[in-house]
């Protein structure tokens, strides 16, 4: 019976309401059981639809952004202005080989101060890369860095899965001790 129904299709063409259609072979037929009635509906490169989000501009593969509630809804001074009251940022990054931190201007995106153990020039000043000791030298070394770009306040957010505390609290902890103010917030 299938086999019957596609060859008729490849030969003929699809029929419907009496008139001819001829169709390419990339359609899908699918059977609308009710009915009886014969659509047909496109496929893709890769065998499935691909369906678009409710504005029809990207595949629902892409993450949509969050929509608001409240469209109008106000904007606080302090989200306004965070930027530019606080404009340098505190990044750590802690691996298993290295340590680096770096000073970076909120708004420019620019930044200021770098200070790695990977750099050359503490690479062999210290013993170990990844240790307390080196977490305190990149900190002192940061400062003095920082100092030098007129930056003596910074504001530090921890990322979703770090800890401050250990290598992380050292970094900081070297910054304040060498002159430059580091606010923390933590959740």
């Amino acid at each position: 019976m299938l086999k019957k129904v596609y060859g008729e299709l490849l030969n003929k063409g699809l029929h419907s309401y009496g008139r001819t259609k001829t169709m390419h072979y990339s359609y899908m037929l699918t059977n609308n059981i009710h009915t009886g009635q014969s659509h047909c509906s496109p496929r893709s490169f890769f065998g499935v639809e691909d369906y678009l989000d409710d504005d029809n501009s990207r595949p629902y593969t892409y993450q949509k952004e969050k929509k608001s509630k409240n469209p109008q809804k106000h904007i606080s001074f302090k989200q306004r202005t965070i930027a530019y009251m606080e404009p340098f940022t505190l990044d750590v990054f802690i691996s298993k080989r290295f340590v680096q931190a770096s000073l970076t201007h909120r708004v420019t995106c620019k930044q200021v101060a770098v200070s790695g153990t990977n750099s050359k020039d503490i690479k062999a000043a210290l013993k170990s890369r990844c240790d307390i000791p080196a977490c305190l030298a990149v900190g002192r070394i940061l400062a003095d860095r920082a100092r030098e770009a007129d930056v003596y306040t910074a504001s530090y957010t921890p990322r979703a899965r770090d800890k401050f505390e250990g290598k992380i609290r050292a970094v900081v902890q070297s910054l304040i001790d060498n002159g430059i103010d580091v606010k923390v917030y933590l959740d």
